[in-house]
């Protein structure tokens, strides 16, 4: 029952939330493609960099309703370009890029030229948790620090305001 699970998660996903080794979740964008997930990481793009070197990554995948159903142990293949599983993967993937310049050709043209890595997660057989084994914890984590902050200012005032 829990690949039947897993097999119908990764057919509706187009967010996972993926973790390599003992590094935070990241919410990445992905494409479900012959029972994996493809995801394209690099300059220009999402921002996953332990992603491409790694060679298993834990990935949990929300259902329907939002809550999360199933955590999945999986393997991570680079495809590389010029391959047939480019061929096949990166085109699609470059068509449902979402605010892409260009067409998917030209997308597909500044990945290759950028060095962005585009990946196959596959399940790995019996490393799959689903309900009722799933965690009651919640698995929410304190917000990291970045450089991406934006002071607060008082609204500007044409005119003098009177306190009441």
């Amino acid at each position: 029952m829990t690949s039947a699970v897993l097999d119908e998660a990764i057919k509706k996903a187009a967010l996972a939330w993926v973790s390599v080794g003992d590094g935070p979740a990241l919410g990445l964008w992905c494409m479900p493609l012959e029972g994996a997930l493809i995801v394209v990481t690099g300059p220009g793009e999402q921002f996953a960099p332990d992603l491409p070197g790694a060679s298993r990554a834990t990935v949990r995948l929300r259902g329907d309703n939002g809550g999360l159903i199933v955590v999945a142990e999986m393997t991570v293949a680079r495809i590389l370009p010029g391959s047939d599983d480019w061929e096949a993967a990166a085109p699609q993937l470059a068509g449902k890029r979402l605010n892409a310049h260009g067409s998917a050709d030209e997308v597909v043209t500044r990945w290759v030229e950028t060095g962005c890595t585009v990946v196959r997660l596959s399940p790995v057989d019996d490393a799959t948790v689903a309900a009722p084994d799933l965690p009651a914890e919640s698995a929410a984590a304190e917000p990291r620090e970045t450089p991406a902050r934006v002071e607060v200012r008082r609204p500007f005032r044409l005119h003098k305001v009177r306190r009441r």
